[in-house]
């Protein structure tokens, strides 16, 4: 990619990356919990959101061994005590991240339609490149985070339907979640991808269907890839 796709693909990243924590806190406070609100984390300046492992070290460690530029932002603080319904809203907490995600996919494929079904951008212009990279990175996100396990966003949902032994056993295995995450996209990422993959796909394949923007996105994912 050319260095100002690059620049606008990075910073719509971070943009929805920030949202999908802005999400997590918005709905928190929502449920009861204003921990994240009196803390600042309802906000859409980054900075409040970077985490050192997370959003530094994590994406650095996965380029140089996968080439993949995979990570997050600092968890929002949950108190499940403090909601009307702990086990409800925690999974509504969980599930209003990946869901942002989703929804700023539809906004950019909304965007992205409009600007080159009316003529304004040609299907191989730069922006084109931004909004359809941005539009990828976003479902990717929505769908990784939706992963089965502990820490992760998929984890809180799924554990909405435990009870009893599975559910205390679910909780134990928390504790060393980002443990088993790291060791799967170190030793046997397919595992993880495997899942990722066909998720982002079957939503990039709706909405590029939706928004008629086919060619604009392949264009956008083939750059992206290196394949043009």
């Amino acid at each position: 990619m050319e260095t100002f796709e690059l620049v606008g693909v990075i910073a719509l990243v971070i943009w929805s990356i920030t949202t999908h924590e802005v999400a997590h806190a918005w709905v928190a406070n929502r449920c009861g919990d204003d921990t994240a609100k009196q803390m600042g984390r309802i906000t859409l300046n980054p900075l409040p959101h970077i985490d050192l492992f997370l959003t530094i070290i994590m994406p650095v460690m996965l380029i140089m061994t996968l080439g993949i530029g995979l990570g997050g932002a600092k968890p929002v603080p949950v108190l499940p005590w403090r909601m009307r319904n702990p086990r409800r809203d925690m999974a509504l907490v969980a599930a209003a991240g990946p869901i942002s995600n989703i929804l700023i996919a539809a906004v950019l494929a909304g965007i992205l339609s409009a600007l080159v079904n009316s003529g304004f951008w040609a299907s191989d212009a730069m922006g084109v490149t931004v909004l359809g990279g941005a539009i990828w990175i976003n479902l990717v996100l929505a769908a990784f985070n939706l992963f089965p396990l502990p820490p992760l966003d998929g984890s809180r949902v799924v554990a909405y339907f435990m009870r009893g032994e599975l559910l205390m056993f679910w909780h134990r295995i928390g504790r060393i979640g980002l443990f088993i995450l790291m060791g799967l996209l170190l030793a046997a990422p397919n595992i993880i991808w495997g899942f990722v993959g066909p998720v982002a796909f079957w939503f990039a394949e709706k909405f590029a269907s939706l928004f008629n923007i086919v060619e604009p996105l392949q264009y956008s994912m083939d750059k992206m890839f290196g394949r043009s």
